[in-house]
């Protein structure tokens, strides 16, 4: 493989999200709460999901494609190692995905939270080198921000407590 054959891309995502930052955090931290928007979906289904917030540990999702998607049957699987951890303000992992058998992405991201008025800023940072067969850029970004949406949607939906 040549220098050429790997593309580099930074990225960064913000987003405000209408809750605490504990309450983001625990969307992070919790792992049933964190499959729910970051793991699931409706073109695939997830066959692994498994997610521990404190350093070293690894997160590992594999999902395959839908019938009647571009790619049915194929699998995806992303391993993270967590790198770093500050309670309630920051994640740093490295990220590994592969396609089938092929690794098509390496990564670098970081996520902060911030608190401000009526809820908590949301930055990730993402710092890759996508390999050939990847999906790119432009499509990574665009999963995060559908991830982001979805995680937004879990707080909009709260039911209004009764006065």
């Amino acid at each position: 493989m040549n220098h050429s054959d790997v593309t580099h891309s930074t990225f960064v995502l913000e987003r405000h999200i209408p809750a605490s930052r504990g309450e983001v955090w625990k969307a992070f931290a919790d792992p049933d709460m964190k499959r729910r928007w970051y793991a699931e979906g409706d073109q695939h289904e997830v066959e692994e999901f498994a997610s521990e917030l404190r350093p070293g540990s690894d997160q590992r999702l594999r999902y395959r494609f839908r019938e009647g998607t571009p790619f049915a049957g194929v699998s995806i699987t992303n391993s993270d190692t967590i790198l770093e951890v500050v309670p309630e303000e920051r994640i740093i992992a490295s990220s590994r995905m592969a396609f089938g058998d092929n690794c098509i992405s390496v990564a670098l991201i970081t996520t902060e939270l911030q608190p401000e008025d009526q809820g908590t800023q949301l930055k990730l940072t993402f710092q890759g080198a996508f390999l050939p067969g990847a999906d790119g850029p432009q499509i990574r970004e665009m999963g995060w921000k559908t991830c982001f949406d979805r995680l937004e949607q879990q707080f909009q939906s709260k039911v209004a407590p009764i006065a």
